[in-house]
């Protein structure tokens, strides 16, 4: 456990951000997480310390992409060609991990580059790798994400709905795995996501500071803990740390055997026209959300209550809007919807 991070178990409040993350990594399908709000509210703090409740995960041994040894049809060019030929791939254990992408990165920081000259020269393709590529198989962290390039933000985005990560220079394409749980965090203060971007984020969480007098003095109380002994204080921490990591890699086993039957589906559809959506992505986005929350729960079928917990954080930034409206979702119009079903 990385002592440096505040222990994601001891946050306080802030249930709505928590559950959009751990619904990400049980499945990483879902699309990821944008967290939107002011300075101060432990966005940063709990994306960074999901590091030591994220669970383990097989790779090939010195694969540059981490590939899944179990997924051949997701292999990097290497690995493929060791798979057509015969060769075994040594698989290994390891952590998922929390990669961080800079502000400042350029489009080749993030996507790899081609060493066009040594394919002039030998005519094999040198590829050298990105961030989409450390990411692969990880949990891929953008901090301030409305400040980011619109272009890099298009590629981001793309190589999480495909999977791939395709590059080409001079006519010389390349192309790796690169499946991963992105996370976003914003304040809205300092500009907004253009909606086509929005909608491409699974889930959406919209946190503040919190107002009541006990609970802003338990969160004072733990930081100072913190900050006056680090270690000591992970250590107090560990056994629930311990138990929610056993929680999500647990509920990765059984999301395979989750079941969602036509009940819960026309909750989704009376929910996602009830609100007025364009589309169908909201309404796969709720079904992958609400099987995931069923398997956090150690269930395997998918309930008309979990689509319910789980409606605000798909829809919330889905919904149209006129200039200068107040945010809110509608809790009221949610159960009437649901009733309707």
């Amino acid at each position: 456990m990385d002592n440096t991070l505040f222990p994601f178990a001891a946050i306080v409040g802030q249930d709505d951000m928590k559950k959009a993350l751990l619904l990400n990594i049980v499945d990483p399908g879902i699309g990821g997480a944008l967290v939107r709000g002011e300075k101060g509210t432990a966005k940063s703090t709990a994306v960074r310390s999901l590091a030591q409740i994220l669970p383990d995960r097989r790779r090939a041994a010195g694969c540059a992409f981490g590939c899944d040894p179990s997924r051949p049809d997701r292999a990097c060019p290497a690995c493929a060609e060791a798979i057509s030929s015969g060769r075994a791939i040594q698989a290994e254990e390891a952590r998922m991990r929390v990669v961080e992408l800079p502000l400042s990165a350029t489009e080749d920081r993030v996507a790899g580059t081609l060493d066009i000259e040594h394919v002039l020269k030998t005519g094999e393709k040198r590829f050298e790798p990105g961030v989409l590529a450390q990411a692969n198989g990880n949990l891929l962290y953008v901090d301030e994400v409305n400040l980011l390039n619109d272009h890099i933000v298009d590629l981001l985005l793309d190589s999480a709905a495909m999977g791939v990560n395709y590059v080409e220079r001079e006519g010389v394409s390349f192309a790796h795995p690169s499946r991963f749980v992105l996370v976003g965090t914003m304040n809205p203060e300092e500009g907004e996501l253009r909606p086509q971007l929005l909608d491409r984020f699974g889930l959406s969480v919209d946190v503040k500071g919190d107002r009541g007098a006990e609970r802003r003095m338990e969160v004072v109380r733990r930081r100072i803990a913190f900050d006056s002994d680090p270690e000591a204080y992970t250590e107090a921490w560990r056994a629930e740390t311990d138990a929610l990591r056993a929680r999500v890699s647990a509920a990765r086993g059984i999301l395979p055997k989750v079941s969602a039957p036509d009940p819960v589906l026309r909750a989704i559809v009376a929910v996602t026209s009830g609100f007025g959506i364009d589309g169908h992505r909201a309404d796969v986005t709720m079904m992958k959300a609400a099987k995931a929350c069923a398997a956090l729960d150690g269930r395997t079928e998918a309930t008309r209550e979990d689509v319910a917990s789980v409606a605000a954080l798909v829809l919330s930034h889905r919904m149209r809007r006129r200039p200068f409206e107040e945010e809110a979702f509608d809790r009221e119009e949610l159960e009437r919807c649901l009733q309707s079903a």
